[in-house]
């Protein structure tokens, strides 16, 4: 049984000298030249999504994405890894000007026009959609963890958020942005969205914005709730993590799962508190950060041919995540010191 790898990541654009944002990905993508399955617009003009192809696991990924990177920069962009921009003025948006994008803008309002917001996204092939549903059911168990390992958006508007991914807080604002419930099968997925996209008027579930889902368009088993990354290294054991992860709960034979209601307050614990926050482990106990990343290390490291990514979640625990390097950015250099560092990681 295959479980292949894909990255997508969107990235904001920001001046090269100034670091503030820079609506310009119009510019920037005519200037890539590069198909749009690997590099495209997002809702807004100043952010970039880009994407993997179809790997074998996270070092071919991350060496896409790597790639990708350097294409932006050769092409005149600058691009930052951060869930958001941590300077940018309330209200600083320009919406891209598509279809897809300006229709959203007119449902969602105000919500769209405070600042623009990141992720990183990872998808596992499945190999059939009651497996994708049995992979779901089991990650949403892992997503708080997962969540806590990346946040990475300690300021927003020039100010400290008091928070590990204020991202996370201002996405929570988009309508079906949750952790949803378990499913007993696809038929059961599809039966339960169905009311869902009618009340909505909705074309089809890629608009369900929910933490982890299944993607049946693709194939996939897709993680959302990650704060779009700085450093590369960080991006691939996250990436890493998430696939060992998926393939554990893809084989595993369990038929109950963990209700949402305490997956939503862990998640909310990891978006507060980043490395430093308590989850419940699978017996219902709270624990550090670091110890359900150490075991969830080993039952990834048990399904991944390749675990030198993984590296990338022990440097997190050994030196900090992005939270917690902008903090200490700003403590000794300010703002500047945070964009620029955020910037210069990212150039990788």
């Amino acid at each position: 049984m295959e479980f292949t790898l894909g990255i997508e990541e969107e990235l904001l654009l920001v001046d090269r000298e100034t670091h503030a944002l820079s609506h310009s990905s119009h510019e920037l993508l005519g200037a890539m030249n590069v198909d749009t399955t690997s590099a495209r617009h997002d809702l807004y003009e100043a952010q970039v999504e880009l994407s993997s192809t179809i790997c074998a696991d996270a070092a071919e990924a991350g060496a896409e994405i790597a790639r990708l990177r350097r294409l932006a920069r050769d092409a005149g962009g600058t691009p930052m890894g951060a869930g958001i921009h941590p300077a940018a003025l309330l209200g600083d948006v320009r919406i891209t000007q598509q279809p897809r994008y300006t229709r959203a803008a007119e449902l969602l309002g105000g919500v769209v026009r405070r600042t623009p917001d990141c992720a990183l996204h990872v998808h596992v092939g499945m190999p059939d959609p009651d497996t994708a549903i049995r992979a779901c059911n089991g990650l949403r168990e892992h997503l708080p963890l997962l969540h806590a390992l990346a946040a990475n958006s300690a300021y927003w508007y020039g100010q400290d958020a008091l928070l590990a991914s204020a991202r996370f807080v201002l996405r929570r604002g988009f309508p079906r942005v949750e952790v949803p419930r378990a499913f007993r099968d696809f038929e059961d997925f599809e039966q339960a969205i169905a009311p869902m996209l009618a009340a909505a008027e909705l074309d089809d579930y890629t608009s369900l914005w929910w933490d982890v889902r299944p993607h049946p368009k693709l194939g996939t088993v897709e993680v959302r709730v990650m704060d779009a990354q700085s450093s590369l290294e960080s991006l691939a054991g996250l990436a890493a993590l998430v696939h060992g992860l998926a393939i554990r709960e893809a084989l595993s034979e369990r038929r109950e799962w963990r209700d949402r209601e305490p997956i939503e307050e862990a998640v909310f614990s990891a978006t507060s508190k980043g490395l430093n926050a308590r989850l419940l482990d699978h017996d219902g106990r709270l624990r550090s950060v670091p110890e359900l990343a150490r075991e969830a290390l080993e039952l990834a490291r048990a399904h991944l041919d390749d675990a030198r990514p993984l590296d990338g979640i022990e440097r997190i625990l050994a030196e900090g995540g992005g939270a917690d390097r902008q903090r200490a950015a700003h403590a000794t250099g300010g703002m500047d010191a945070v964009l620029r560092m955020l910037v210069e990681e990212t150039s990788g």
